[in-house]
């Protein structure tokens, strides 16, 4: 974890140094006024040295003023190497969640990952900057109040670190404890944001039901659990805080009963008992600091044990050996293939048992059947979304396993029926099917989609905000972007997932005038509910739990009368 986490601070070392550098020299600065003050009582008050004083006084402001400019340099530009450290830790999570299986995406909410992505890595920010600065200031004054101590007096120097010990022990006794209540408050935050960004995104759907009351139970239950476990969280901080603050302050009766007892029976000056308390009180300075900064690190740590929790998850890798797949046909092939979900690395039931499929190129095929019966399932392993248990997918005879995930996702464009639109404009949405475009070729590609009209009619065309997932457009115009989206792109295999569902009569017509001139020449999937959507199927599959329950064009399932047969007299005889 420290290794990680130490590879951040290599590219900002200078910085890093900078700060160090001057938080040594600030623990130095704060070491000359004892020594100082000790001067005056012992030797210029008693012979009465005036010009000495002003001297050594006008010395003791030069040096406060370095301090001034040094803490300067140590507040602005240690925050910023923090902050340069978050941003790359932040950088690199977000690319390696990018990277990550689309399984981790079913498992885990969307706001407990940006709670890992901000959240953690603030406190982390906070820990590189705060935590070696003030480590390193704490051991500069400790190191050199020590020396101070044992130069003025040993043994009372010996009889006030006798008492260290204890503190340690009372440290590694909770520090346990502590890290985990700040690693769970951590998990409880993210369960907040999980909430939060849940009920918001279907905020419509919450007002359709009336559902307020329950998103206000859910809300309500997840920051119930924050509060518990911060609550754990703070008790450990308060004990460790008294803890510590008692430490300090019995050191100090120890100096002052001690000391005074010496001073006494004349074993130390007035002077050296000043300067002793002057030290002693440098000496717990640092410790106070370090008390201060504890709960800055544990929280850090605690951020960094989450993040590493992330990075070490393994990523979508090519196979060994795998080659760019070029420019693929088409031929799809399912040999034997079967497949199950795994939740949280539990197995759920077979979704596709020991499935035998066959696609010709620039073949439109069909499928059609129950609900859970595997249609979506089957689309999503083409570009390896999830990987099979078991049997070959191959495409134009090679099996997909033997590609590159980039050249065989390059190859294959999606339109589902939940549209997916960025935040941004519509030029930025139908260029992400081809992010080199020109403007010429997304006009032809909208045009294409039979949406540049509609564009055009808009206030600011082409550079109109779509809003968070579309939200300014109507669903059909969001299609028809995402169809625009698909024609730049230009892939051979064509996969709609009940692409026209969730529009009315008039708009699906419309749109499957788009999708007809999209699939020609391409190899197509088509996963339908309403069979008029494929009327331009070559073939269709009726796909059930059980498998392919039936295969054939429609005139031959037809004359079955089997599962197909039913869905169509149930969806045109009885219309």
């Amino acid at each position: 974890m420290f290794k990680r986490l130490f590879s951040y601070f290599r590219p900002h070392m200078r910085l890093f140094v900078l700060d160090l550098v001057c938080a040594f020299l600030v623990g130095l600065t704060d070491e000359f006024m004892p020594l100082i003050v000790r001067n005056i009582i012992n030797e210029y008050v008693p012979k009465q040295s005036w010009a000495l004083m002003v001297k050594w006084s006008i010395a003791l402001a030069v040096i406060y003023v370095i301090k001034f400019c040094l803490n300067m340099i140590i507040t602005y530009w240690g925050h910023v190497f923090g902050i340069r450290v978050q941003a790359d830790m932040r950088r690199d999570i977000f690319r390696h969640i990018e990277k990550l299986p689309i399984s981790f995406f079913d498992d885990n909410k969307t706001g407990a990952l940006m709670s890992r992505i901000t959240n953690d890595l603030q406190e982390v920010s906070e820990m590189s900057h705060h935590g070696p600065e003030n480590l390193f200031i704490s051991v500069v004054m400790l190191g050199v109040s020590a020396y101070m101590l044992g130069h003025i007096n040993g043994r009372l120097t010996l009889i006030v670190y006798s008492c260290l010990p204890i503190a340690l022990l009372f440290v590694i006794l909770i520090r346990k404890g502590q890290m985990e209540a700040f690693t769970r408050n951590r998990r409880e935050i993210a369960g907040i944001n999980g909430e939060t960004e849940t009920s918001i995104a279907g905020v419509r759907v919450t007002r359709a039901f009336d559902g307020a009351e329950q998103e206000y139970l859910k809300f309500d239950r997840a920051n119930a659990r924050y509060v518990g476990a911060r609550k754990i969280a703070y008790m450990y901080l308060a004990l460790f805080h008294s803890g510590m603050t008692f430490f300090t302050d019995i050191m100090y009766v120890v100096v002052v009963l001690v000391g005074g007892k010496m001073f006494f029976h004349g074993e130390i000056s007035s002077g050296d008992f000043v300067a002793y308390l002057l030290y002693i009180s440098m000496f717990l300075t640092p410790l106070k600091r370090l008390v201060d900064t504890y709960e800055q690190i544990v929280e850090g740590m605690s951020g960094v044990k989450r993040f590493e929790e992330i990075m070490n998850l393994p990523l979508e890798q090519d196979e060994e050996g795998a080659v760019d797949a070029g420019i693929l046909k088409g031929d799809i092939v399912f040999d034997h293939v079967s497949f199950h979900y795994r939740n949280h690395d539990t197995d759920g039931p077979m979704v596709i048992r020991d499935m035998n499929l066959h696609i010709a190129e620039q073949e439109t095929l069909g499928l059609v059947g129950p609900s859970g019966g595997g249609k979506t399932t089957l689309c999503n392993l083409i570009p390896r979304f999830y990987e099979i248990d078991s049997g070959e997918i191959r495409i134009d005879g090679i099996d997909i396993r033997h590609m590159t995930r980039e050249s065989l996702r390059r190859n294959i464009g999606i339109v589902a029926q939940d549209i997916f639109l960025f935040h941004g404009t519509i030029r930025e949405n139908i260029s992400y099917g081809n992010p080199d475009a020109d403007d010429a070729m997304i006009i032809d590609a909208a045009k294409k989609a039979g949406i540049h009209d509609d564009i055009m009619a808009m206030k600011d065309g082409y550079d109109t905000n779509v809003g968070e997932r579309g939200v300014h457009l109507s669903g059909g115009q969001r299609q028809r972007i995402s169809i625009a989206r698909i024609f730049l792109k230009n892939p051979r295999i064509l996969i709609l997932d009940e692409a026209t569902s969730a529009l009315d009569n008039a708009t699906e017509m419309l749109i499957q005038q788009s999708l007809d001139e999209l699939s020609k020449g391409r190899t197509v999937i088509v996963v339908a509910h309403r069979l008029s959507t494929l009327r331009n199927a070559d073939r269709i599959a009726v796909i059930t739990g059980e498998g392919i329950a039936e295969e054939g064009t429609k005139e031959e399932l037809l004359e079955k009368d089997g599962i197909y047969s039913q869905l169509y007299k149930y969806q045109f005889e009885n219309a």
